[in-house]
């Protein structure tokens, strides 16, 4: 009973974010929008490193980088960039405690608001920015996948990434639950996992001394991954490890985020009358 609760608490959240269609179109015009503007900056380095001399770095080709671009762009709305405003409002006045008062784990009735939070700008912002950049002009245009495989494996990694985004969004919740002078340190949390995400840049053109390191992180798992698996420029045989790197993360952020949760609730008065 508890699960079929949890699944219509997000199915509920869901349609209703899913009504916020003209936000969700201004959205998907600041992402295209700025996918523009990075695929020109991008263009103009390459240009003058072959002709340097430079060479391309971490063998993605400008073709890669334009459609690393606009998936970045498309899976970005996924990421948690603030804490969900419903929650956040509740630990900032103490209504945390009305849904304290519900017969519902606190940590998964969370979960499945921000899963839905998650899932319903990727319907409206993401898909509109791959439709954008399908039809852009040579040189602008999001690329095919390397092959059906990997577009496959592409949308698993996604899937999971959805889940990645929520567990972390669940931590930040937990962390914000905990602080109680401000939301500085989530914002930290925020900014560190967007630029780890590879959306400013993509991964693969980090120094290689960092490569490792920056793909067995956990923020690699919102878009590097699947924008990897999606061009091809990881092989197949290790698309099965990165996905489950994403849910050992997952997994890591479910058990911290539990913690942190239950250490304040244990400690957390409500007053009134």
């Amino acid at each position: 009973m508890r699960v079929k609760a949890y699944l219509s608490l997000f199915r509920v959240q869901a349609l209703a974010d899913l009504q916020y269609r003209l936000a969700a179109l201004a959205g998907a015009t600041t992402s295209i929008f700025w996918g523009l503007v990075e695929i020109v900056i991008f263009t103009v380095f390459y240009t003058y490193s072959e002709r340097a001399g430079a060479g391309i770095p971490a063998g993605l080709s400008l073709n890669q980088v334009v459609t690393y671009v606009w998936l970045a762009q498309c899976l970005f709305s996924i990421q948690p960039l603030a804490l969900d405003s419903e929650i956040q409002a509740k630990i900032e006045n103490g209504n945390v405690s009305l849904d304290l008062a519900r017969p519902m784990d606190l940590y998964a009735h969370w979960f499945a608001k921000i899963a839905a939070g998650r899932l319903t700008p990727l319907c409206w912002r993401g898909l509109a920015v791959l439709a954008a950049g399908i039809v852009m002009p040579a040189g602008y245009r999001l690329g095919p996948p390397a092959s059906w495989a990997n577009l496959l494996w592409t949308l698993a990694a996604a899937a999971s990434a959805l889940f990645l985004a929520a567990a972390f969004g669940c931590l930040l919740s937990s962390v914000r639950l905990s602080v109680d002078w401000g939301s500085g340190p989530v914002f930290m949390l925020i900014l560190v996992s967007q630029v780890l995400s590879g959306s400013h840049l993509p991964l693969q053109l980090w120094p290689k001394a960092w490569q490792r390191w920056l793909f067995l992180q956990p923020f690699a798992g919102y878009l590097d991954i699947p924008c990897r698996m999606y061009l091809g420029s990881m092989p197949l045989e290790q698309a099965a490890a990165a996905i489950a790197l994403q849910w050992l993360w997952i997994v890591v952020f479910v058990i911290v985020g539990r913690l942190l949760m239950a250490r304040q609730l244990a400690r957390i008065v409500v007053q009134g009358g």
